[in-house]
C-alpha cells in the first residue's frame, strides 16, 4: 500500500492485516505451492514475518504445511464466497447472465477492475470457450481483454497510461496489442461507442465483445460479456448479433442497480 495512503489513514490502518491478505493473493502469482523463502520474495516480507503469518493461516484452517511447502485450504473460498454474496451485483447478474446466455447461446460473464486484472464474479456458461478455463475469481489482464478495456474506460488517459506502464503486456497471440498508445486509442473508441470487441488477442481462435454496467450515480462498476469461437462467428456477425444482446443485459442490470 502507498506511503501516502497509509498516512492518511494514521491509526486507523492495521498493517498485519495487509501483509495477510498480500500473503494469501501471493498463492495466486505463485500458482503453486511455496516455500518460506519463495513467499516472503513475493510479498517483499522478512522470512521471520512471513514464517509467522504462514503459521497463522495454517493454525485458522487458511492453509496447510507439507514439509517445506505451504498451500491454501479451502476455506479461503469464503473469503470469495463473502464477496459474491454481500454486493448487490452479483446478487443480481446470475439470472441476467443466464437468460443473457441462452438467447445468445454463447458464454456471458459479468467482471469487476483489480488494478491490472479484471475479476469474473459471475459467469454463465453455453459451451467452453477458453481452453483454461474460467470461473468465479479467475482472472484476465486488463490490457488486452474486451471487459478490461470496458473498464479502463472510465480512467482518465493519464490513469491509463499510469498503469500500463506498471503492468507486464506480454504478446499472448500474434494479435495481442501490447503498446500503450495502441491500447489507449482501443480504449478512445469504447468510450465513443459504448463497447469494447476483442478479436484473439486472448487466445487463437476467441473473440469476445464487451459492454459497461453502471450504478444509479453513473458510475462504472462492472463489465459485461459474451465470448464466440472464430469458426461460429465473424467479428461484424459478432457486433451484428451479439450486442443487441448485451445492450438488453446492461439496460436490465442498470434498472436493478439504480
Amino acid at each position: 500500500m502507498d506511503s501516502e495512503v497509509r498516512d492518511g489513514v494514521d491509526k486507523e490502518y492495521v498493517m498485519g492485516l495487509e501483509k495477510g491478505l498480500l500473503l494469501i493473493e501471493a498463492f495466486g502469482v505463485s500458482n503453486a505451492p511455496m516455500t518460506l523463502s519463495q513467499a516472503a520474495e513475493i510479498t517483499g516480507h522478512s522470512k521471520a514475518s512471513t514464517r509467522r503469518l504462514l503459521l497463522t493461516l495454517v493454525k485458522l484452517g487458511y492453509a496447510r504445511c507439507d514439509g517445506r511447502m505451504f498451500s491454501l485450504e479451502p476455506r479461503t473460498l469464503r473469503l470469495v464466497h463473502a464477496y459474491v454474496h454481500s454486493t448487490p451485483l452479483t446478487k443480481v447478474a446470475q439470472p441476467i447472465l443466464e437468460f443473457t446466455s441462452e438467447r445468445a447461446r454463447e458464454s456471458a460473464s459479468l467482471a469487476v477492475l483489480d488494478s491490472q486484472f479484471v475479476v469474473f464474479v459471475a459467469r454463465s456458461t453455453r459451451r467452453r470457450s477458453l481452453s483454461f478455463g474460467l470461473g468465479i475469481g479467475a482472472r484476465l489482464p486488463a490490457y488486452c481483454s474486451a471487459t478490461g478495456r470496458v473498464l479502463m474506460s472510465s480512467l482518465s488517459d493519464v490513469e491509463i497510461t499510469y498503469r500500463l506502464g506498471r503492468m507486464a503486456r506480454p504478446a499472448l497471440t500474434p494479435h495481442t496489442k501490447t503498446e500503450p498508445e495502441a491500447i489507449l486509442e482501443d480504449i478512445r473508441w469504447i468510450r465513443k461507442y459504448g463497447f469494447s470487441v476483442n478479436d484473439q488477442e486472448l487466445e487463437l481462435g476467441l473473440r469476445s465483445i464487451a459492454v459497461p454496467v453502471r450504478n444509479g450515480s453513473g458510475e462504472l462498476v462492472a463489465a459485461i460479456s459474451l465470448s464466440v469461437t472464430t469458426s461460429r462467428m465473424s467479428l461484424d456477425d459478432m457486433v451484428n448479433k451479439l450486442l443487441p444482446e448485451l445492450e438488453v443485459a446492461r439496460r436490465t442490470f442498470e434498472s436493478q442497480l439504480s
